[in-house]
C-alpha cells in the first residue's frame, strides 16, 4: 500500500535536502568546487574552514565549536585508547541535542541514507517487487555498534569509517571521497531486493547509538485511543519497524516509547482519523486499565491483542 505524502513528510524531505545543501554552501561561498575540486590560480583564496560553518556529518565546526559524530568519537577513543577532552566536548552537544529531542530523529530528518531508502521504497513499489518486512532483529544494530567500537580498539583504527555509508553521500559530494560508496550501493540494493530497510532498521551501528539515546527523547508520537480504528495504515508507513507501534495501538501505552522511533511523522501523516500526533514529554508507562477505550474495544473483539514484542 502506498504511503500518503503528508505535510510532515514533505517538511522532513525538505530538511533532508537542506542539510545536503548546507554542507555544500561553505565550499561554494569560498569559490571552491564540489567533489574535491579546489580553486585554481596563484593568488590566495579563502578556505571554507574560515567561515561560520564547515564540515561534514562526521565532523563539523559551527562558530568555532567542533561537533562530532558520537559513534566516530567512540571509535577514535577506542582506537587511541584515550578519551580526550576534545572528543568529549565535540560529541557531547550532539548527544545532548538528539537525546533531548529523540535519538533517531537524526536517522529520520538528517541522514541521507534514509532519504535514499525512501526512494528505494518508491522504486520497489513501482516495480512490484515484494520483500520481507524484517529479516534481522532491529536490536541487532546495538550489538553492531558495540562490535565496531571493540574492533576499533583491537585494530587501533576507526574501522567503520572506511566503509560507512551514512556519510558516503556527504563525503563524496564535498571531498570526492569514495569511502563508503560501495557499501551505500550494497545497502540500497539489499533494500530493493532482500528486505525493506534492513540496514537502517537492523544493521547500522550509528542507528544503534541513536536508538539507545531514543529511550529518553522528549518528542514522541502519542495516540488518541478513542480515535484509532486499527486500520493498519500507520504500521504500513512506519520507516523504523511497525512493531514499535504495537504497545500504543494495542492500548497498553499512550506514546510510541521504543528508542527506535525516528520521529519521522510517517505514521502521523498516514493516520486517516488524526489519532496519532506529536507531543512533548515522556509520561510513565500506564497500567493496562489506563487506556479504557482501547481496552474496551479489545475486550469486545474489535481490536487485535497486543503482539509479544515490547516497545523498548
Amino acid at each position: 500500500m502506498a504511503r500518503p505524502r503528508g505535510r510532515i513528510t514533505i517538511a522532513r524531505h525538505a530538511v533532508q535536502c537542506l542539510m545536503v545543501v548546507l554542507f555544500c554552501l561553505p565550499l561554494l561561498a569560498a569559490g571552491w568546487g564540489l567533489l574535491g575540486l579546489v580553486a585554481g590560480g596563484d593568488g590566495a583564496v579563502a578556505t571554507p574552514a574560515e567561515g561560520v560553518f564547515y564540515g561534514s556529518l562526521a565532523s563539523s565546526s559551527v562558530a568555532g565549536v567542533t561537533l562530532l559524530d558520537p559513534l566516530g568519537a567512540l571509535q577514535v577513543a577506542a582506537a587511541s585508547k584515550e578519551l580526550g577532552a576534545a572528543l568529549l566536548v565535540g560529541a557531547l552537544p550532539v548527544v545532548v541535542a538528539y537525546g533531548l529531542i529523540r535519538g533517531r530523529a537524526f536517522c529520520g530528518w538528517v541522514c541521507p541514507v534514509n532519504l535514499l531508502g525512501e526512494g528505494v521504497d518508491w522504486l520497489r513499489a513501482r516495480l512490484g517487487i515484494q520483500v520481507p518486512e524484517r529479516v534481522v532483529p532491529r536490536r541487532a544494530k546495538v550489538g553492531v555498534a558495540v562490535g565496531v567500537v571493540a574492533l576499533s580498539a583491537l585494530t587501533s583504527v576507526p574501522v567503520f569509517e572506511a566503509f560507512n555509508p551514512v556519510g558516503a553521500v556527504n563525503r563524496g559530494l564535498l571531498f570526492g571521497s569514495l569511502a563508503g560508496s560501495w557499501t551505500l550501493v550494497a545497502v540500497l540494493a539489499c533494500d530493493l531486493l532482500w528486505s525493506r530497510r534492513a540496514w537502517c532498521r537492523s544493521l547500522c551501528p550509528l542507528g544503534g547509538v541513536y536508538q539507545a539515546l531514543g529511550r529518553v527523547g522528549q518528542v514522541n508520537v502519542a495516540i488518541d485511543h478513542g480515535a484509532c480504528m486499527r486500520c493498519g495504515l500507520c504500521e504500513a508507513a512506519c520507516l523504523a519497524d511497525p512493531a514499535i507501534l504495537e504497545p500504543a495501538l494495542a492500548g497498553d501505552d499512550v506514546i510510541v516509547r521504543a528508542g527506535d522511533c525516528m520521529a519521522c511523522g510517517a505514521c502521523v501523516d498516514a493516520c486517516p482519523t488524526g489519532a496519532l500526533g506529536f507531543r512533548l514529554g515522556r509520561p510513565p508507562r500506564p497500567a493496562k486499565a489506563a487506556c479504557p477505550a482501547a481496552k474496551e474495544e479489545r475486550d469486545r473483539g474489535l481490536m487485535p491483542p497486543a503482539k509479544s514484542e515490547g516497545g523498548n
